[in-house]
């Protein structure tokens, strides 16, 4: 038995000082190749997968499934590696879209998108910058899992309804009608007429320096009568658990509790979040709470206050998204 073990030393000593194997150099170059295609494309499956399911957490997570299923595929086999990987990442986030449909059901109060802090980059791409503002993420949510899939896709990414079908797993004339639909649904949703980032800004700005005065008439001058109001917490930090609707009661609402921060260790910052500007609030430099707002013709439509710990963790630093 000694023996026979010595032996296997030796072969495997001896295959060690031989090197790598043929087999072995070319399996790593494979690997090598398949890492540096997936790397380039990595932003826009990102993207694509955020804007699908609205949570960067399982945006990432479903980049790590396409990566498994990338690494096994034989290039030499793919003829447009992004269509394919784009085509992965759709997969599994519609099948992510029905895990989050079950989480969404237990969650404690609004849920909200999870936020992203972008670079200056992402506000100079109107349509990408529009793609994945709060009022969209939120009119996203409205649609069916297959019509979102398409939507996406179609609009954001401009991909053709044949590669679109094999995405989705769908018949090119299904897709059409779930583009259909998805467009009609969302031109009845989405903000009425384009809004500038200065827009926003001066809009922020006048809500910044009311919030902080406690000025309650400065609120209701730059919130609209039906303005909407939504708090995410899920429970973890405390928010409001139904929607807050009308000027006043908002106002009022925003004005006892904001208007403590300056003694409290408070403070209100702007930032790019999802392609527009917004307001952070820090408490004690920690990041508390993202406002993100929505603007229709000129007043605050929507205000959307995102409190939940997990849903945050992409403002720490920048996130890069492309088409």
């Amino acid at each position: 038995m000694n023996s026979e073990h010595r032996e296997r030393d030796s072969e495997r000593a001896r295959e060690e000082a031989a090197g790598p194997t043929a087999a072995d150099r070319r399996a790593e170059a494979a690997t090598e190749a398949a890492t540096e295609v997936f790397t380039a494309h990595r932003n826009l499956l990102f993207t694509v997968a955020y804007e699908m399911v609205g949570s960067a957490a399982d945006a990432e997570d479903i980049l790590q499934e396409t990566w498994l299923r990338w690494a096994g595929v034989e290039l030499a086999t793919v003829r447009d590696p992004r269509a394919y990987l784009v085509r992965i990442t759709t997969r599994q986030a519609l099948s992510r879209l029905r895990t989050l449909g079950r989480r969404k059901e237990s969650y404690v109060g609004p849920w909200l998108p999870a936020l992203l802090l972008n670079a200056p980059d992402v506000a100079e791409d109107v349509e990408l910058a529009d793609s994945v503002s709060m009022a969209m993420m939120l009119v996203l949510e409205t649609l069916t899992p297959a019509e979102r899939a398409v939507f996406v896709l179609r609009e954001v990414f401009g991909f053709e309804y044949d590669e679109i079908a094999e995405a989705v797993g769908k018949g090119p004339a299904a897709v059409r009608q779930n583009a259909h639909r998805a467009r009609t649904h969302v031109a009845a949703r989405r903000p009425r007429g384009a809004v500038s980032p200065a827009e926003t800004r001066n809009a922020l700005t006048a809500f910044q320096r009311a919030a902080e005065t406690g000025d309650l008439q400065g609120l209701l001058d730059i919130l609209a009568p039906d303005v909407v109001f939504l708090g995410d917490g899920d429970g973890i930090k405390q928010a409001v658990r139904q929607p807050v609707t009308g000027a006043v009661k908002v106002g009022r609402l925003l004005t006892a509790g904001l208007g403590r921060f300056s003694t409290e260790g408070w403070s209100l910052q702007p930032a790019l979040v999802n392609g527009h500007p917004a307001l952070t609030l820090h408490l004690d430099g920690e990041i508390d709470t993202v406002v993100a707002v929505r603007l229709d013709d000129g007043l605050i439509t929507g205000l959307y206050a995102i409190r939940n710990p997990e849903k945050l963790t992409h403002m720490h630093a920048e996130t890069v998204l492309h088409r």
